[in-house]
């Protein structure tokens, strides 16, 4: 009674309005940061970009007291770099589920693989690690080093555009301590690039492709005793990448891509995804931002032309497209790695 005649009073209900108000502003001021927190991890990651979290090697790696991180950088189309520094430490890597290209930078003379001693590192030799594999090491003194961190789904798109196979039919060889000077060297240059700067980060970028398709082109083979079952044949994976390629421009759709190989949508998308190791959306829209940084890096054409010939609707919608997958704005990038200028 008391209580109900106290709740009752001017005084008492101002105070708890303004105590409730209050608390109202702070949770709201809390939210609002949560959002704007995670607007800033969405913008820094992208959205092909792979999280860092999913990245076992740099996670194993990061995990580790005597490993120290020098920088990182996600680089669009599925690729991260990163450098570290490591002393007396040792290292299992069990089933990544992404492929690594490693270079040693310096020192390094006293790291091996576990149960082979007598192969040891030195400054300038690779490693290629590739997606399931399994692999423990020593690292005695220490070294800097350099990986390169790559994604299923780049490594399909490769498999289809530079090498014309089937990406299931492909395996990246693993290797330990090769030498190749050519790769050696884009690693160096990789390094002395300014990762945190976007410019340079673009070029980083431009420069990881490359080393990715040189792994590719010289590592890549196919799987030994494999009988492939399902997916498209041969013939019809062919000729939906030159058509694909022929109609970038245009408005295609699920069912048109199927009629080409007089299949229900259904079955062509699952089939699809078989043979080129990632659905037909995402390829089509790989294959539109690849062809947009050819035409920015090498031609004056106007951002709007560039969206139209790559099948865009607006220049907002590549714009947004474009930054979603690459990381900068078109203009951006054509400022970066242009060759022509406007």
């Amino acid at each position: 009674m008391f209580m109900a005649r106290l709740l009752n009073e001017p005084s008492v209900c101002c105070v708890l309005c303004t105590t409730r108000l209050h608390n109202l502003a702070l949770l709201i001021e809390q939210l609002m940061a949560g959002a704007r927190a995670a607007s800033r991890i969405r913008s820094l990651k992208g959205v092909s970009m792979p999280a860092i979290e999913s990245i076992q090697v740099f996670q194993a790696l990061n995990s580790s007291p005597h490993a120290r991180l020098e920088q990182s950088a996600p680089l669009g189309d599925g690729l991260v770099a990163a450098q570290w520094n490591n002393r007396h430490d040792s290292q299992e890597y069990h089933a990544p589920t992404h492929h690594t290209l490693s270079c040693y930078i310096a020192d390094g003379t006293g790291t091996f693989r576990r149960g082979q001693p007598d192969r040891k590192g030195a400054p300038g030799k690779l490693c290629i690690l590739p997606a399931g594999h399994e692999s423990a090491w020593v690292v005695n003194g220490e070294i800097r080093l350099a990986h390169l961190y790559f994604s299923p789904q780049h490594f399909a798109l490769g498999c289809i555009t530079l090498l014309d196979r089937e990406p299931r039919a492909m395996q990246l060889h693993e290797n330990t301590f090769l030498e190749d000077h050519a790769q050696a060297a884009r690693f160096q240059q990789l390094i002395r690039l300014n990762w945190a700067e976007p410019g340079e980060r673009l070029l980083t970028s431009s420069l990881a492709h490359e080393m990715v398709s040189h792994a590719l082109l010289s590592q890549a083979g196919l799987r030994e005793g494999l009988r492939l079952k399902g997916g498209l044949a041969p013939h019809l994976r062919r000729h939906l990448v030159d058509f694909i390629e022929m109609h970038l421009a245009d408005p295609l759709s699920l069912g048109q891509l199927a009629a080409l190989c007089a299949l229900s949508e259904y079955h062509f998308a699952r089939m699809f995804r078989e043979s080129f190791g990632l659905p037909p959306h995402q390829y089509l829209l790989a294959r539109r931002i690849d062809k947009a940084r050819r035409l920015l890096r090498q031609t004056a054409t106007p951002l709007g032309e560039i969206a139209l010939a790559c099948g865009f609707a607006s220049a907002s919608h590549f714009s947004n497209r474009f930054r979603q997958a690459v990381g900068a704005t078109p203009g951006e990038y054509r400022l970066a790695l242009g060759s022509v200028r406007p």
